[in-house]
């Protein structure tokens, strides 16, 4: 980063790395300096706890988590975050909770988060100011959610049958509590859109959202929106220049990766060329041999492993081979109905018309309740699943103690 003007710091005259720098920072929630990117470079320690806070603020789902939340539990927060999505590089794992050490990983594993997916344009989504009522009609499953949940036993497999009954309890009510506040919600929805109806200059939409109707209540909130709209703005510029600039960026993180201890198989840039091209699919090939016989190997032993533990997995892989078949089948059955599985993701706003109305583009309610209808059937499936295993696992735990009697909860 000292030398702006050599190698390192131009690529066909996009512009300077502290530019660069400075133009990513503009984009990422509180975006450290330059002078911080520099010091992680060669692995100051001063620059971990803001390059901590930064890798935080980006993996959690909720915004800006940096404001409430102590370092350490950053520190474990961007570690579990970067574990679920297969960060290659174990040197990060191994670094103190303290958020004291580690800014050159830190670094590194930011580059590998920008290389790895759209970062920059789920962080752009997650800050939009959004003026109209959406609702998010997305049904993709999240790659980094766990899935099905692996029976768990204790060690002396003890299970305490009130407390499972006080976490039903607990989370039934909470689940009630969720739906009555979305039924308040939809209500006071309903009311705007139907009191502001012939308001709104566009005519395709017709009526007010709750922020536009805040507006017209108090426009001294005016002002607050417009410098909203204003850091919108800026970072949507950055986010342009960024992709003119990135080149010099990730030459950079390049030399990064070169003073690093060898942790892992570097991924290389590779430059214009057809021998490049061919040197990288080369390596592709061989690491995709590679993982095949790496995975055929641990599937044996899995196998081997889940047969020696009884039938309790045999059961439990049973019972996933079913669920899977039966949400497999419902998505056959959505496809040859409606010629799509799920409806185009994405938010969309929240418009009341008339039964005749047909104008303007998105989705109708009905494709959202048959789509809605469509997943309900296959959590329904997973549920019925799930709760056979359970009523076999209370039946094993009931057996295995002499004089307790097990009576069956009311269906209702």
């Amino acid at each position: 980063m000292g030398r702006p003007r050599g190698r390192e710091g131009r690529a066909d005259g996009a512009g300077s790395l502290p530019e660069t720098i400075a133009t990513l920072s503009r984009v990422l929630p509180a975006g450290p300096s330059p002078e911080t990117f520099r010091r992680a470079k060669f692995d100051r320690p001063e620059a971990a706890p803001a390059l901590w806070r930064l890798l935080a603020d980006v993996l959690s789902p909720s915004p800006a988590p940096g404001a409430s939340l102590p370092l350490e539990a950053q520190v474990r927060l961007a570690k579990a975050a970067l574990r679920s999505q297969g960060y290659p590089r174990r040197a990060l794992a191994l670094l103190p909770e303290d958020g004291s050490q580690g800014s050159r990983e830190l670094l590194l594993a930011l580059a590998w988060l920008l290389a790895h997916g759209p970062l920059l344009e789920q962080l752009l989504e997650r800050s939009r100011l959004r003026l109209g009522d959406e609702l998010c009609v997305c049904q993709c499953e999240d790659p980094a959610s766990p899935g099905l949940p692996t029976p768990c036993v204790d060690a002396d497999g003890r299970v305490d049958i009130r407390q499972l009954q006080w976490l039903m309890g607990k989370l039934r009510f909470r689940w009630r509590s969720l739906f009555s506040m979305q039924q308040e919600q939809c209500a006071l929805l309903a009311k705007i859109h139907s009191y502001t109806r012939g308001c709104h200059g566009d005519r395709i939409l017709g009526h007010l959202s709750v922020v536009e109707t805040e507006l017209l209540r108090n426009p001294r909130h005016g002002q607050q929106l417009l410098r909203s709209l204003e850091q919108e703005n800026v970072r949507l510029e950055a986010a342009v220049a960024w992709r003119r600039h990135q080149l010099v960026f990730w030459q950079w993180a390049d030399t990064v990766l070169r003073t690093c201890p060898p942790d892992s198989p570097r991924p290389r840039i590779p430059t214009q060329g057809t021998g490049e091209l061919e040197l990288l699919s080369q390596e592709l090939r061989a690491l995709h041999e590679e993982l095949q016989d790496v995975a055929e190997s641990r599937r044996a032993a899995w196998e081997a492993r889940a047969g020696a533990l009884g039938p309790e997995w045999t059961v439990w892989h049973r019972v996933s081979q079913e669920a899977v078949r039966q949400e497999l089948a419902v998505l056959r059955q959505a496809w040859e109905q409606d010629g799509a599985p799920i409806p185009p993701c994405g938010p969309y706003r929240l418009v009341k018309r008339e039964a005749a109305g047909s104008e303007g583009r998105g989705l109708r309610a009905a494709q959202v309740m048959e789509a809605l209808r469509s997943r309900e059937a296959c959590l329904e499936a997973v549920l019925h699943q799930l709760q056979g295993q359970c009523r076999q696992e209370l039946a094993r735990l009931a057996g295995a103690q002499p004089g307790l009697l097990w009576i069956l909860p009311p269906r209702r």
